[in-house]
């Protein structure tokens, strides 16, 4: 796996909100202040003050929360639509699922940014799954099966929703893109034809050897994502008993006929190896699979366009890759 060269260092405004920052104790914090913690965290990317740094919705995008009804549950999910005069009240318009990053923490509103650019610019139905967050009860499994039966639902009344479901890609970052990855997995399995799934600064790999990459060597002290952080994800993730091969895309004993694949990898960021070795596993495989880098970016760094330059481009670059995937 390839391994950025010479000393790189993050955007300036990463490096500003880190020294602001004070990083938690992962390895000493109880469920209760991990509860704590990720509820003040996600109101706080929630606010209006947080788009200086996760970004400014674009206006030709209509943004609204809604409750999806799935078996034994009711989820909500956060819906961009193109406004009134940008293909707002057409029909049969794409439909495109994404899953947010973080694991234990993250919100589908830190992903306003990107999501209603899409909307309005594909244009296209964005869904984002507020998915059920991990800690001691809630594995990543559950997260992985909401992601999954929002999309079937979708799908299955893409009337109601005004979706064309023979145009439907898939989109991750961080943990949702492991969530998006096992999506696309079941898909074809299911016989749901998408025809894209995008994968940013993905995580897919939850076994042993997550820990092992030479990435996650270089980068364990990134500003945005930390080894510390990533055993908590991992003790959440796969509890005891659990297969981690199950939750871990990279692992997959087939990743052949699959939807064609953008994968997006910052190369500050200890999951970058992650994200190459997918990309590498899935051309082996015969899935067309474009493997892009982002010199500089840091981990999550399309949900912190204010501060990290590069998400612009990474943005830009989704969208070409979706409008011709749609097209098609």
């Amino acid at each position: 796996m390839s391994e950025v060269t010479g000393m790189e260092r993050p955007p300036l405004g990463i490096r500003l909100l880190r020294a602001l920052g004070k990083e938690p104790d992962w390895s000493a914090m109880t469920a209760e202040e991990l509860v704590a913690f990720r509820d003040a965290e996600n109101r706080k990317r929630a606010s209006r003050l947080a788009r200086v740094v996760t970004g400014f919705p674009d206006r030709g995008a209509a943004i609204q929360w809604q409750e999806v009804a799935l078996p034994g549950r009711r989820l909500p999910v956060r819906v961009y639509r193109p406004s009134s005069g940008r293909d707002g009240g057409r029909d049969g318009l794409p439909l495109m699922l994404h899953v947010h990053g973080g694991g234990f923490v993250g919100t589908a509103a830190q992903s306003d940014w990107v999501n209603s650019h899409l909307a309005a610019r594909l244009p296209a139905v964005v869904v984002s799954v507020e998915h059920r967050l991990l800690d001691q009860e809630t594995p990543l499994s559950a997260a992985v099966d909401d992601g999954w039966d929002v999309l079937q639902h979708v799908v299955a009344h893409a009337a109601r929703w005004g979706v064309d479901p023979a145009r439907t890609a898939v989109f991750g970052e961080s943990t949702g893109s492991m969530v998006t990855a096992l999506a696309a997995i079941r898909a074809r399995e299911a016989g749901l034809p998408l025809r894209a799934q995008v994968l940013v600064n993905p995580a897919v790999d939850l076994t042993s050897t997550m820990f092992e990459y030479a990435s996650m060597r270089r980068h364990a002290t990134s500003p945005t994502l930390t080894m510390p952080q990533m055993r908590l994800l991992h003790r959440f993730a796969v509890p005891p008993g659990t297969d981690p091969r199950a939750m871990s895309p990279l692992h997959a004993d087939d990743l052949g006929g699959l939807a064609q694949a953008l994968v997006v990898v910052p190369t500050i960021d200890p999951l970058a190896d992650h994200g190459r070795g997918y990309a590498e596993r899935l051309r082996a495989a015969g899935t067309p699979a474009r493997l892009t880098e982002h010199p500089g970016a840091t981990h999550a760094f399309l949900s912190m366009p204010g501060v990290v330059p590069q998400a612009k481009a990474a943005r830009a670059e989704i969208l070409e890759f979706l409008r011709t995937a749609f097209a098609g």
